[in-house]
């Protein structure tokens, strides 16, 4: 029996995987990015890390061996304590332990265990088929179409330009004729209403140019349909702290009586896919909200506390 093969399995499915006597792997959610420099898009995945302090037994790993092995969970038990007993050997005989497909484990000289995660395996289901891929350099060259709109409100709006000077033109040339007249016909205030004119003049071409370039704009003849979400709002949340899993259901109720005396607003989420009765601290919305609890139980109360997520009808 190779342990790896079970843990690897089970992170598909768990966001922590204990295994008894030894530590905890965890998985925790990395968003989708992009590298600006080889433009490179990379998936959303899960990093995976070590906790050495989460042994205690949690069920899972020890009734997925039994299950898939087809032997007893005592015998499931004793199995997974044979492996720890050679992965701690070979720790403390400073060796590097390599679990396929999840990492490398070395202990230091100060006793620490530095756990390397595995980058071959995306252990986020709703990633799957998705890979890392770059993208090619996009031609912000314009369609013809769109040029030739584009060239044909350019000509109209130098044409409207020309036909402005042309005016300021003709509108100075009156006033050079009027001021040659201008001593015969007393031509100050006739000059006043020339100047006057030219302005407005000049005032009508600069409205009809504005109104020319506010009009050249493009019109979408098939715009794509709105789309809308329906999203429905879990009352008591996904995100459970986990209390143990019992296979006797009269010990989850003492379990939860114990927790309620303790203040906490604990229930019963029922059974898991292997028959035991799990108990919960409490339950919450927010992510964000459940790490910050489970961070206060674990140093409070029970360090063997994890996290489930999973939505209870």
């Amino acid at each position: 029996m190779q342990i790896s093969q079970f843990i690897s399995t089970l992170l598909y499915r768990y966001e922590c995987v204990v295994v008894p006597g030894f530590g905890a792997f965890l998985s925790h959610r990395i968003s989708a990015k992009i590298d600006p420099q080889s433009h490179a898009f990379y998936p959303p995945k899960k990093r995976l890390s070590f906790n050495e302090q989460l042994q205690s037994n949690d069920g899972i790993l020890a009734n997925y061996v039994a299950e898939t092995e087809q032997i007893s969970y005592e015998n499931a038990m004793a199995k997974i304590a044979k492996q720890v007993a050679g992965l701690n050997k070979r720790l403390q005989q400073n060796e590097t332990v390599t679990l396929d497909f999840i990492g490398s484990l070395q202990r230091s000289k100060s006793g620490t265990l530095s756990f390397e995660p595995s980058y071959h395996l995306n252990y986020l289901t709703e990633a799957f088929g998705l890979a890392q891929f770059a993208a090619a350099e996009i031609s912000r060259e314009l369609p013809s179409k769109v040029k030739n709109i584009k060239d044909a409100k350019t000509a109209q709006i130098l044409a409207l330009k020309k036909r402005r000077i042309n005016t300021v033109i003709k509108y100075a040339a009156v006033v050079l004729i009027m001021l040659g007249l201008g001593g015969f016909l007393g031509s100050n205030a006739y000059i006043q209403h020339i100047n006057q004119q030219n302005l407005l003049a000049q005032e009508a071409a600069n409205s009809a140019l504005d109104n020319q370039i506010q009009e050249a704009t493009f019109v979408v003849s098939s715009p794509l349909p709105a789309i809308s979400l329906n999203l429905e709002k879990s009352v008591v949340g996904d995100y459970h702290i986990v209390a143990g899993a019992f296979r006797i259901k009269n010990n989850s109720e003492r379990k939860l009586r114990q927790l309620k005396r303790l203040g906490f607003n604990a229930r019963l989420i029922g059974q898991n896919r292997y028959g035991l009765h799990q108990v919960v601290f409490e339950s919450h919305q927010l992510r964000k909200d459940a790490e910050r609890a489970l961070y206060k139980i674990k140093r409070t109360h029970d360090p063997a506390a994890w996290l489930l997520i999973k939505s209870i009808p």
